[in-house]
């Protein structure tokens, strides 16, 4: 069945297809794309000769090479995409019905989704119960020829000193049989005390070369992982930008398992090198790599620049994320060709009486492919420094002079929190979906309240700790890690017809251990109040969740006493203490700081959806205004709210003064987002800054504040308030407003007012012209309006004319799509 929102695009396809001598396929060269051509043939029933045409880049050479080399629609692979949206189906509607009525409404379950959340859950569960273990030793700052280094502590009386890695991370204790010397804070001050001043020698030295390869090039899964490390872009944006490069002709295409290398493009990464760095960067021979993933899908090319030669970052005129993704791609693909780095580890061991000091240094020797590329840096050339550490000038013997003897002391740490990098890594590692998916996935639960994003780190919710929970117990295998790579090797062994779908799919969801068997049989033994209850390692307090979010309840006298969690308070944060002060004001009322010294208006601290806040008044009765209310900063806890700091915090926003160039005001003021700086520009808008780390909410003045808001805008969010015009249009003819295009993250744009408009593909910054600006931004200002008419006449009519071309370019850019060409013509071919 075609959609709805599909069908003109079918009917359009079959118009031209009544003309053609030749129906070319273009659509995505992965499974997905298959599975389209597939599913067009069906739809268009073509009565001409078919041909299956495959591209990795578009080029013109690649475009025209793959117009020679046209195949079949393989019938596995096929097969094996429309098994696995079968088998996803499957599993969500089956699963999902019975969270709805066992946990809350709108819960989804999905075959990798479930996993993904899982692991989540078990990482979180795994910091909860982690008991914290503190050590020390002793650290200290020598010299030797005038040349500074550092020593670290390493050895006691002929006995190892503890590390972190030493505790056991459930008890807090050292691991039974671990023969280590553990120090306190007042032992290791007493030795610090009896080493000072005493005389050191070196005791040994030990050099070790060690040679450094370059990383193979990026793969959908491994591009997704540093992208997120070093351009902190999430799995979804990666994805979403590399789309954008791969349709402009940037690079190659992004869903890919291979690491492998055309012999064009390491002709042209080779070329590169010599070109940039010299030939003594260059590898000896043309360095190929090898996929080692079973199950990678694609036999074609790792995620590479298009074309040859490789169009270096500056001569792309790319810019903001899309010029630093395909900086990243760029470096990582010429570093495929360069010299290893040669490196040299040097450890020296030195004595002061009975205590052992080890100092590590590093020297390279040659830097080769560290001079293009670092992995996890963004600046190559800075990395280079990191990647020393240099040392004086030693032998066996020599006696250095101890500068200062410090103790230090050290806390062991839970486990780290998975990343977008870290889970996509995990994901792939256990063979757990495909990696071309990953960015949905993490995109689902997110979207689904599974996951919170905090900085960088995905934090599971109290409803993935249920989900999860039930899963678990009633459904052990959909959510085994080791189920569901078998289950996707299954689906790999179908695209090479190792194994047949059918049965398959049957034997998963029929028969009396299938799904669908499984479902009906346990769900009377599932208590909907128990599944809706999370246990939390400390906590002795019911959390359940409610058809409004999570609460806490809890018997008080005798009485059940429940209270609403903050809807961004996740199991990571909540404890005993937080847990109390909820309880307390919803049995004994708010906690009053005091009053306020001009009104005499109490002032309150409370808790509520979106966390603490002060409040100044009583709650209103009907009919009378909300009381004022301020959000704590982050960093600022309850407990540490004056009367002096609420009576601050209540008068936000703040005036700082007068804008100098605009006489508006500037204020400070507390959102969402954090504390920042905002300049009323009156009809221009407003434009924000936030503050930075060393700036303080309360004290800042304006001329800081006008420091700030002189900085440029970077990246997402920036506004055309501080920007400059790439071409300024004219004037609105009914208010004056003027009309400019201005250089987004996305391209470029015309704003007039609040009203953002994209410029069509057939038009450029150059020759579009005031009356079609007027146009798009009057049509763009209906859309978002829905009952708002167009202009007038000839506009109205223009305005949409203009749309339906707008639409129509869309159409052109979305992926899996397909033409039909007459060849007739000259054959020419597009991808999605």
């Amino acid at each position: 069945m075609v959609p709805k929102d599909k069908k003109k695009i079918v009917k359009e396809l079959k118009e031209a297809l009544a003309d053609a001598d030749e129906l070319l396929l273009a659509t995505d060269e992965d499974r997905e794309g298959e599975s389209i051509s597939w599913h067009l043939i069906q739809v268009l029933q073509p009565k001409v000769p078919i041909k299956r045409m495959v591209f990795h880049e578009i080029t013109d050479e690649a475009i025209k090479a793959s117009l020679q080399q046209c195949r079949e629609v393989d019938q596995r692979l096929v097969r094996a995409q429309e098994t696995r949206r079968i088998l996803d189906r499957l599993v969500g509607y089956t699963l999902s019905p019975l969270l709805w009525k066992k946990i809350a409404p709108s819960l989804s379950a999905g075959r990798v989704q479930s996993v993904a959340v899982r692991l989540l859950v078990r990482r979180e569960r795994e910091r909860r119960a982690f008991c914290q273990a503190s050590y020390w030793d002793l650290k200290a700052a020598l010299t030797h020829d005038k040349t500074p280094f550092a020593a670290k502590l390493t050895l006691l009386q002929g006995q190892r000193l503890a590390t972190g890695s030493d505790f056991d991370e459930n008890t807090g204790e050292l691991i039974v049989g671990r023969q280590v010397r553990l120090l306190n804070e007042a032992e290791a001050n007493v030795l610090q005390q009896r080493l000072t001043n005493k005389p050191w020698q070196v005791s040994a030295i030990e050099e070790r070369p060690v040679t450094r390869k370059p990383s193979p090039p990026f793969t959908t899964s491994t591009l997704q992982q540093e992208a997120n490390r070093k351009l902190r872009l999430s799995a979804r944006e990666t994805m979403r930008i590399a789309q954008s490069l791969y349709e402009q002709g940037y690079i190659t295409y992004m869903r890919t398992d291979s690491v492998h290398l055309s012999e064009q493009a390491i002709a042209a990464a080779r070329n590169c090198v010599e070109t940039l760095y010299g030939k003594e960067y260059l590898s000896p021979e043309p360095r190929q790599y090898t996929t080692k993933s079973k199950g990678a899908q694609e036999a074609h090319e790792a995620i590479r620049p298009a074309g040859s030669p490789f169009r270096t970052p500056k001569e792309t005129g790319l810019k903001a994320q899309e010029l630093a993704l395909y900086d990243m791609i760029w470096k990582r693909t010429v570093a495929t060709q360069m010299a290893e780095a040669r490196q040299t580890h040097i450890t020296v061991q030195l004595t002061v009486e009975d205590a052992g000091f080890r100092a590590s240094g590093k020297r390279i020797d040659f830097p080769g492919y560290f001079r293009a590329y670092v992995e996890g840096s963004d600046d190559p050339e800075a990395a280079l420094d990191d990647q020393e550490v240099i040392l004086p000038s030693l032998k066996q013997g020599d006696r250095p002079t101890c500068q200062d003897l410090e103790a230090v002391g050290h806390e062991t740490q839970p486990p780290a929190r998975y990343t977008d990098a870290s889970l996509v890594k995990t994901l792939e590692s256990e063979g757990i979906g495909r990696p071309s998916t990953y960015a949905s996935v993490i995109g689902t639960i997110i979207d689904r309240g599974y996951v919170q994003r905090q900085a960088n780190n995905l934090v599971p919710t109290f409803t993935a700790f249920a989900v999860t929970a039930l899963l678990e117990k009633n459904f052990p295998d959909l959510v085994d890690v080791g189920f569901t790579a078998r289950m996707e090797q299954t689906l790999d062994d179908i695209s090479t017809g190792e194994a047949e779908w059918l049965p398959y799919l049957k034997s998963f969801f029929s028969g009396e251990a299938g799904l669908e068997n499984q479902v009906k049989t346990r769900e009377e033994g599932i208590d909907a109040l128990e599944a809706r209850t999370i246990d939390l390692a400390d906590l002795t307090t019911k959390v359940r969740i409610g058809r409004y979010g999570p609460y806490v309840e809890a018997d008080k006298d005798g009485t059940a006493v429940k209270a609403s969690l903050p809807k961004d308070m996740t199991p990571a944060d909540i404890s005993p203490e937080q847990i109390e002060i909820l309880l307390k004001q919803k049995v004994d009322g708010p906690e009053k700081i005091g009053f306020h010294p001009e009104t005499g208006e109490p002032i309150y601290m409370m808790v509520g959806t979106y966390g603490p806040y002060v409040q100044l008044g009583d709650a209103p009765q009907p009919g009378q205004k909300n009381p004022k209310r301020t959000s704590l900063p982050k960093g600022l806890e309850q407990k540490d709210v004056t009367l002096e700091i609420a009576l601050q915090l209540l008068a936000l926003p703040r005036t700082l003064g007068t804008h100098p160039e605009t006489e508006r005001p500037v204020k400070v003021g507390l959102g969402r987002f954090g504390p920042y700086i905002v300049h009323d520009q009156g009809k221009g808008g407003q434009d924000f800054r936030s503050l930075k780390a060393e700036d303080s909410l309360f004290t800042i003045g304006l001329e800081r504040a006008l420091e700030l808001l002189a900085i440029p805008k970077t990246g997402r969010g920036r506004r055309t308030g501080t920007k400059t015009a790439l071409r300024e249009l004219g004037k609105h003819p009914e208010d004056d407003e003027p009309i400019n295009i201005y250089d987004g993250p996305y391209g470029p744009y015309i704003k007039y007012g609040k009203v953002n408009a994209s410029i069509p593909e057939d038009k450029t910054v150059e020759n579009i012209s005031l009356e079609e600006a007027i146009q798009l931004v009057e049509a763009k200002a209906g859309t978002k309006k829905g009952a708002k008419k167009a202009a007038k006449g000839t506009t109205k009519s223009a305005a949409k004319s203009t749309t339906k071309e707008t639409a129509t370019a869309k159409t052109k850019r979305t992926t899996k799509t397909t033409t039909a060409k007459s060849t007739k013509k000259k054959a020419e071919a597009g991808s999605s």
